[in-house]
């Protein structure tokens, strides 16, 4: 059940930086971590897009900055960057978010269409998948995030 002032009830999956992540990326800076965490959630964000065929085409990545004790690593290197936050993710938890501008319309609808067949192994579908990564998330600052939601 979601009360007043969370954005999701949990248990929330998110991406962070893990000891997986680092493993896995070991020649990166916080920053260059904080950016893959980042690009996982953009991409993870189009398959909630999939399911929500009313939802505008942008991707959107809120970033929370929660207790230790309530974010569990998740999938090791198969998924290094996943966590899964045990309690729920109040609103004030929220430091910024990242959401596509309206050039990247298009090609997020087109990665979403794809994205069944991406997972199935088509080459091509993947490369169209792959393509809205090729679009830079823009940040807001929290009191901007009111605005794109109207």
């Amino acid at each position: 059940m979601l009360r007043a002032g969370e954005i999701q009830a949990p248990p929330v999956r998110g991406y962070a930086v893990t000891p997986s992540l680092r493993e896995w990326y070991s020649s990166g800076d916080i920053e260059e971590l904080e950016y893959v965490a980042m690009m996982h959630a953009a991409r993870d964000s189009l398959r909630l897009l999939a399911a929500d065929t009313d939802a505008p085409r942008r991707r959107v990545v809120l970033a929370v900055e929660m207790p230790d004790h309530q974010v569990g690593a998740g999938a090791g290197l198969d998924e290094p960057g996943l966590v899964e936050i045990s309690g729920p993710v109040p609103v004030r938890a929220v430091a910024s978010g990242l959401v596509d501008d309206a050039e990247a319309v298009p090609d997020v609808g087109a990665a979403i269409a794809a994205l069944a067949s991406a997972d199935a192994g088509d080459v091509d579908a993947q490369f169209v998948v792959d393509s809205a990564d090729g679009h830079e998330l823009q940040w807001y600052a929290t009191q901007e995030l009111a605005e794109l939601a109207s």
